[in-house]
């Protein structure tokens, strides 16, 4: 469109990011990718799960998947979102796509980073063979015996940038365990739904030789023309060791 004083006139057009964390996470992992999404112009939310991060001082064994599903379905109602890019992390892929059918059409594109892909009726724990504080998860579905341990301790991670790692590491709080025996409810499979969606694979290291979890999503996403996959070269840490790139693609969905 041509302005009054003969120049182009480009309009902005503001796309809406929430971004979703991982298990042992919070908000604060995606502070370094927020800034540039804001710089370009874009509206960003990072709701904190509850339970962890900054949200740590409400954890109990009663949260569990449905908890955190509402956490981000009621933060896209409540500010009134739509035509949103959700985006997953890691155990967040299981919060986005438990949101999908209380959210419709408000998401326009769904971005699965690093993380995991559930069918219908999968939980966490049946995805990586089993995941509680004291072992496998069974069949009482993340029922906890009485005195047990109900929290899983975050494991180590490997950062880029030794600063980060001491600021990262001193927030990473202990995760309900609830959260991985509770499988997911999808209507249909993915892509089935009308949104777009992507998939962005870490792939700073080597790739196990039995694949696991997200080398399958990954593999699923390169070979299918309804995804569009990317990779960035660093490990699972991606929000915290290589925000620009990562920034740099959610840009590309605006």
């Amino acid at each position: 469109m041509a302005s009054p004083a003969g120049g182009d006139e480009r309009t902005l057009v503001m796309t809406v990011y929430v971004l979703v964390h991982g298990a042992w996470g919070g908000a604060h992992g995606f502070r370094k990718v927020r800034g540039p999404l804001r710089t370009a112009g874009h509206e960003v939310f990072t709701p904190s799960l509850t339970g962890i991060g900054e949200r740590v001082h409400l954890t109990s064994p009663q949260v569990r998947l449905t908890t955190h599903i509402a956490d981000v379905v009621n933060t896209v109602l409540y500010e009134d979102l739509d035509g949103i890019v959700l985006l997953g992390y890691s155990y967040g892929g299981m919060v986005v796509t438990g949101a999908i059918d209380h959210l419709g059409e408000r998401i326009r594109h769904l971005v699965y980073l690093d993380a995991f892909v559930p069918g219908h009726g999968e939980s966490l724990s049946a995805m990586v063979g089993g995941m509680t504080a004291g072992g496998p998860v069974g069949s009482s579905g993340g029922v906890f015996p009485l005195g047990g341990d109900w929290l899983v301790p975050a494991p180590p991670r490997a950062f880029d940038d030794l600063a980060e790692a001491a600021w990262a590491s001193a927030r990473r709080t202990s995760h309900p365990a609830g959260c991985f025996s509770e499988p997911v409810a999808l209507a249909r499979p993915l892509e089935d739904y009308p949104f777009t969606r992507t998939y962005i694979k870490a792939t700073g290291e080597p790739r196990p030789e039995q694949g696991g979890p997200f080398w399958t999503a990954a593999d699923r996403a390169a070979s299918s023309p309804a995804w569009r996959y990317r990779e960035i070269a660093t490990n699972h840490m991606i929000p915290s060791n290589r925000p620009d790139d990562l920034a740099r693609l959610l840009l590309e969905l605006a």
